[in-house]
């Protein structure tokens, strides 16, 4: 599953070099599914080790790294920002600056510190689909300030924030109120505004994590 995780970042590279940047984003979206399945499994069958854990990063830095700032570097260079479009490869510096960093942090049991990679590759993913399945928003996001925030954003990547794992001990609503809601409030918005919703519940995870961070 990490290698599948991994071929979906590198066949992503190839299809948004080609232009076929929804294909990317779904790739992506199947990589996601492919990193959290591998570290379920993994506890489902009680394995684990640091192969593992070295082995995921090294596929994340390309398919949650190198992918997504390919992806921003086309967005840029369609809309005719020229040299500037490099910059996009920023997100990828620090996306494996994050994820270097993950690997010795232990104080990343049982929350992240900084924005987690996968969250900021979906960011960026849900614009190429944005445009293919909600053409009607391009004129909202087709322009050069959406691609400096998106490069602007990656430093979230590498701050010293605590937000909340989607981790759970145990399923009671008391003390887990917040990733609850979280949940549900997702689910909403994904029902009615289909892709439009994923950058909206990026910031709504960073706003709940704060909201958790101070009442704790």
């Amino acid at each position: 599953m990490t290698c599948g995780n991994l071929l979906c970042g590198c066949i992503g590279m190839v299809m948004t070099l080609r232009g076929h940047l929804d294909t990317a984003a779904w790739l992506i979206v199947l990589a996601g599914i492919l990193d959290f399945g591998d570290g379920f499994v993994a506890r489902l069958v009680k394995v684990s080790g640091p192969f593992g854990k070295e082995l995921d990063s090294l596929a994340d830095v390309v398919t949650f790294g190198a992918l997504p700032a390919t992806l921003v570097f086309q967005m840029m260079w369609s809309l005719g920002l020229g040299n500037l479009s490099y910059g996009a490869y920023l997100i990828a510096v620090l996306s494996a600056l994050r994820l270097a960093n993950f690997n010795i942090d232990t104080r990343q049991s049982e929350q992240f510190i900084g924005l987690p990679v996968p969250a900021n590759a979906l960011l960026i993913a849900s614009f190429p689909l944005m445009s293919w399945y909600q053409p009607r928003l391009d004129s909202l996001w087709q322009n050069t300030y959406v691609m400096v925030f998106l490069i602007a954003f990656a430093f979230m990547l590498v701050a010293e924030l605590p937000l909340f794992a989607l981790k759970f001990k145990s399923f009671g609503w008391g003390e887990n109120r917040i990733k609850y809601s979280f949940l549900i409030a997702s689910a909403v918005l994904l029902l009615f505004l289909q892709f439009a919703a994923i950058p909206l519940i990026i910031f709504m995870y960073i706003l709940l994590s704060v909201v958790a961070h101070q009442s704790a």
